[in-house]
């Protein structure tokens, strides 16, 4: 092998494969993996006991809308990476289930804002206080210095992913 490490044969040839890999990196990339098909799989149950034909996806909607108050549906639509025609249709299934309503944005009379009902809020709220007892339940072994160092290491982590 020559000391550029490509054998001789060009540059045009694939990278060798490094010889120690960051395990670090690795068991990340792993950890994050399972965290999130179980957060998938969750998500599917925490939309079902919001209503049975909740679909998944429409969840985080919800979760939004409680959070933030109303939101223009291009704001969601940004907000989830999706385009205008899925929030579109993802919007008005949550408004058949009667759990959005639609309003006139007073700052723009072409707009809509988009908000939760009393029956979409009481029902996301119920879901919500049910998943913070479960990891209440769960890391109850923890110090609450542990559980506020990971709720920050995943708010930068995930405004890393924002970016």
């Amino acid at each position: 092998m020559h000391e550029d490490g490509n054998n001789g044969t060009g540059a045009g040839t694939a990278p060798v494969a490094p010889r120690c890999v960051d395990q670090e990196f690795l068991a990340l990339e792993r950890e994050l993996t399972v965290l999130l098909r179980r957060a998938r799989a969750n998500q599917g149950e925490m939309a079902r006991e919001v209503h049975p034909d909740l679909e998944p996806a429409a969840y985080g909607l919800l979760i939004r809308l409680d959070e933030q108050g109303a939101q223009r549906a291009t704001d969601l639509a940004a907000y989830i990476g999706v385009g205008k025609a899925t929030m579109s249709r993802q919007l008005r299934a949550l408004e058949d289930l009667g759990l959005i309503a639609r309003e006139p944005d007073p700052a723009d009379g072409r707009a809509w804002l988009v908000t939760l009902t009393d029956e979409g809020r009481g029902r996301v709220g119920q879901v919500r206080e049910a998943r913070r007892a479960r990891y209440v339940s769960q890391l109850a072994h923890w110090d609450r210095r542990e559980v506020a160092e990971l709720a920050r290491l995943l708010h930068e982590l995930n405004g890393i992913a924002e970016k």
